[in-house]
């Protein structure tokens, strides 16, 4: 059976060979050209990995080249996929609506993007962890500082669990992390902070807002921010459809609600091109005006890169160097649709599609790309490594996760399977691993790098071009940045943070508790002519490694089990195995304290036994350690 990696190897070959093999090539005007291309890279990679359903639309010049279905819009009636009326869930894409509203009230003078937001908040304020107030300036850049917390109520599909937009800033307010402007970290909750500025300054409903001044007057009448979906667009809304054992099921419609300026747009292909052609036009497009030609220029034009010489973040809208080319937009996902919209100006251009499914995730990923490749291809010869790299290199090494994190939440703990790995390379480059997988990158000048080979993948078909690291005022690497996500960067982390660390603690653990149960089972007989003080300590190390031994153990069973439920509220099973952490770390105080008594009447029977309870004791806190470093020690959550 072919494995996943192996069938990414061989749809990425494909691509090339269709990229690469067609000579005589009528370019971008020629719409038969634009679907044979599209065709080529999309209908292999929905078969080999998985997408029930797609749709892509391109303009160019303002006229559609492209709108085209591919799939399934209901996989049990065979209700094949129309890009003219079939809606799909743009995710994340759906931002680009709130901070087009948000920058239509500062052109009225009524938003001030430099302004503390709580100016504009009317039942509760950001707290003040900081000097530096939070500003939609850095909302839009996505600078404020706050820490990623999602699960339990970003995504979720019961509509009784929402609540007003006010009542869930509120509540689910996430802690300041970074001071305001320091580091790029994606929020959603930032960017529906911003769809509630909107609604309190307007006195409309976000939802009415959205389809008063942007959809209505563009025209989108196959779209909304309703959830669910009203009667005349539900019938016509793109199935969810999970891959489970070779066959595709139906999901429930996500809720996203709770923080739906960031994320609860449905919309047709169609009617997301002509939002980003009125985009790409200047506010306008068809007579119907969003933003006024300036006010287009400005939320547009470049305010924060963490390196100059990488592409950056506009304000709310990120930009993409697609073979040099600057392309702006916004990528977006759900629990089963990935998205992207992109507007290319100097080339006239405007793209949105949509794939359904986990396998829509590559698709999505992999299509920009390799449309560029094949219409505005690059040349570019490989770089070439310093040949004295090797007297700096590791400075670089290390491990980094994103600053787009949980820092409060039992989410850090997830955190631990999100990390790259830096490490020098015998020749002069770095080798940058995430997951199972690497790229080498060569240094081209000061802290930034270049791709060996653009054909390498770092994550399903996430390619970055361009690594640049941060460093502190004492000249110590502390970050980078990578090319495509001008949105998160990452940090440095310390040795007690990286995944080996926890990794080999938590085996050690085990293996002496492992070590305790078995001599307690195989020494039972002798145990009785124990000294008292001893067969006590013994108790208090079986209890202890017993309860860690189970802890760990349920945890992986708990987690497996609840799985994606987890995004719709914390699982009563999930919430009574966080008492388990509780009660072993417990029983690992009461060792300690049965040890220390014991070794100080002196009754342990040797040296050696000394030494074998003292370990025990320091797993045992090792492991609380663990539990409370990554939150698991108590109820963290919202």
């Amino acid at each position: 059976m072919m494995t996943l990696k192996s069938r990414f190897g061989s749809a990425l070959l494909a691509l090339m060979l269709i990229l690469g093999t067609q000579a005589a090539r009528a370019g971008i005007d020629d719409p038969a050209e634009v679907e044979a291309v599209v065709d080529g890279i999309v209908i292999p990679l929905m078969r080999n990995f998985g997408s029930p359903s797609g749709t892509v639309v391109i303009a160019h010049k303002g006229e559609l080249i492209l709108a085209k279905g591919y799939g399934f819009e209901d996989i049990e009636q065979q209700i094949p996929v129309d890009p003219y009326r079939t809606l799909f869930r743009p995710g994340s894409a759906s931002k680009l609506f709130t901070w087009v509203a948000v920058m239509q009230l500062v052109e009225q003078g009524r938003l001030d993007l430099d302004a503390d937001v709580n100016t504009y908040l009317e039942t509760f304020s950001i707290e003040d962890s900081f000097p530096e107030p939070v500003t939609l300036r850095h909302i839009l850049t996505h600078t404020a500082g706050f820490e990623e917390a999602a699960l339990s109520y970003l995504i979720g599909n019961d509509p009784d669990k929402v609540l007003p937009l006010a009542e869930s800033m509120a509540r689910f307010q996430p802690a300041r992390v970074t001071p305001p402007g320091a580091q790029t970290a994606y929020s959603n909750y930032a960017t529906a902070l911003a769809g509630l500025i909107v609604a309190n300054v307007s006195g409309m409903p976000f939802n009415d807002y959205i389809r008063r001044h942007i959809l209505e007057p563009l025209a989108m009448q196959n779209s909304s921010f309703e959830e669910p979906l009203p009667a005349g667009l539900d019938a016509r809304m793109a199935g969810s459809y999970g891959l489970e054992a070779g066959d595709f099921v139906r999901k429930p419609f996500e809720i996203v609600a709770n923080f739906g300026p960031a994320g609860a747009l449905s919309a047709t292909a169609t009617d997301m091109v002509r939002f980003g052609e009125a985009v790409r036009n200047g506010g306008e497009l068809d007579g119907g005006r969003i933003l006024q030609p300036e006010t287009m220029a400005l939320t547009l034009a470049p305010q924060f890169s963490h390196d100059e010489r990488m592409m950056g973040m506009a304000l709310g809208f990120y930009a993409n160097d697609y073979n040099g080319h600057r392309v702006v937009g916004h990528g977006g996902d759900t629990n089963w649709f990935h998205s992207y919209l992109g507007v290319d100006e100097a080339n006239e251009l405007t793209m949105f599609f949509s794939f359904g499914a986990d396998g829509g995730s590559i698709v999505r990923t992999l299509l920009a790309p390799g449309f560029y490749d094949h219409f505005f291809p690059r040349d570019e010869a490989r770089p070439v490594p310093p040949a004295d790299f090797s007297e700096r290199a590791a400075r670089f090494a290390g491990n980094y996760a994103p600053w787009r994190a949980s820092f409060t939440g039992f989410e850090k703990a997830l955190g631990m399977a999100f990390s790259f790995t830096v490490a020098p390379s015998e020749n002069n480059t770095l080798i940058v691993t995430m997951g199972d997988k690497a790229k080498q990158y060569a240094e081209i000048d000061e802290n930034l790098f270049r791709e060996v080979s653009s054909k390498v993948s770092l994550d399903a078909g996430f390619s970055p071009r361009l690594l640049a690291f941060q460093q502190d005022e004492h000249g110590a690497i502390n970050g980078f940045v990578l090319d495509g996500l001008p949105f998160m960067s990452m940090r440095k982390l310390p040795v007690w943070a990286t995944p080996a660390f926890n990794g080999m603690l938590v085996l050690l653990s085990m293996l002496v508790f492992a070590a305790v149960l078995l001599r307690r089972f195989y020494q039972r007989r002798e145990i009785r002519s124990w000294p008292a003080p001893e067969r006590t300590a013994l108790r208090a190390a079986v209890l202890a490694s017993v309860c860690h031994v189970v802890t760990l153990l349920l945890g992986a069973v708990v987690m497996t089990a609840v799985g994606d439920s987890l995004f719709d509220g914390v699982p009563t099973l999930f919430k009574l195995w966080l008492w388990l952490p509780i009660i072993a770390t417990l029983a690992g105080f009461y060792l300690l304290y049965s040890t220390v008594t014991v070794w100080r009447r002196g009754s342990f029977a040797s040296v050696w036994a000394r030494l074998r309870y003292t370990a025990v004791v320091i797993a045992a806190l090792a492991l609380s350690w663990f539990y409370y470093y990554w939150n698991l020690l108590g109820f963290n959550y919202y």
